[in-house]
């Protein structure tokens, strides 16, 4: 039975975790933690908190879907006492991933943009294709609902950072949106554009721009219990692993041996 800590709880994300892992078998919550306790997490059954290190023990798996600051201080905290780490925390900055880095060295740490299968199968097409089209040019699309705080989203900027090294260009190829009279494109460029609205759970297009044709890779995520049960899925492999900071990739690897 997998001990798991949930930061984040009351988020969006959070709660879809919540609700899938009460449903799966071989998890047990052990604590929910938020910044600010709803209202009706007093009714639930469950211990909630404020403070991540009121829950958290050695051979724990925290399960976080937070914000950056949050997220640091979990790595903090897990490598402390001997508990591993799952994060979907989008938007750190080069000194919050070195925190991350700094914690596994001492615990298991996975940390995604995005937990979907679905997701890690578009990267490994994006991946296969570029090498045969080298001179076309590539566009991202992203949709989300209206409230995500983040844009663009992070499986977005791992899309363009992952075709941008596979080209071979400048980190500084990225283009976040348009705007006036700028020019012909430039060839070495990766345009992101990012829309918020509505519902919309996550969308993420590429748009590969040829002569006379072109090619587009999309998926949709049609509800959160996709990443939910990537992100369980993830939990179960870090449990058992060595010190080290992970991606999905190896949690992907380790289930096809």
């Amino acid at each position: 039975m997998i001990s798991l800590v949930l930061q984040g709880a009351a988020g969006r994300m959070g709660r879809t975790v919540l609700e899938t892992a009460a449903a799966a078998p071989g998890f047990k919550i052990k604590g929910c933690v938020d910044r600010v306790l709803p209202p009706w997490s007093q009714g639930d059954g469950r211990a909630w908190g404020t403070e991540l290190g009121r829950f958290v023990g050695r051979g724990d798996v925290v399960v976080d879907f937070s914000v950056p600051e949050a997220a640091v201080e979990a790595a903090r905290c897990c490598a402390g006492v001997g508990a591993a780490l799952v994060s979907g925390t989008t938007s750190l900055v080069a000194e919050q991933e070195e925190a991350m880095r700094v914690a596994g060295r001492t615990v298991a740490v996975l940390h995604s943009s995005n937990f979907s299968l679905g997701v890690a199968a578009l990267r490994g097409a994006l991946k296969a294709v570029l090498p045969g089209i080298p001179d076309w040019d590539i566009e991202i699309v992203e949709r989300h609902h209206r409230d995500k705080a983040d844009s663009p989203s992070g499986t977005a900027l791992q899309l363009a950072r992952e075709a941008a090294q596979c080209r071979g260009y400048d980190p500084g190829a990225l283009r976040h949106g348009r705007q006036g009279r700028l020019g012909r494109r430039p060839a070495a460029e990766i345009g992101v554009h990012a829309l918020r609205g509505g519902s919309w759970v996550g969308d993420h297009t590429v748009i590969l721009a040829g002569p006379g044709e072109s090619i587009e890779l999309r998926h949709v995520a049609q509800d959160r219990t996709a990443f939910a049960r990537g992100a369980l899925a993830a939990a179960g492999f870090v449990v058992n692993a060595a010190p080290g900071l992970y991606t999905l990739d190896h949690v992907l690897s380790a289930a096809v041996r």
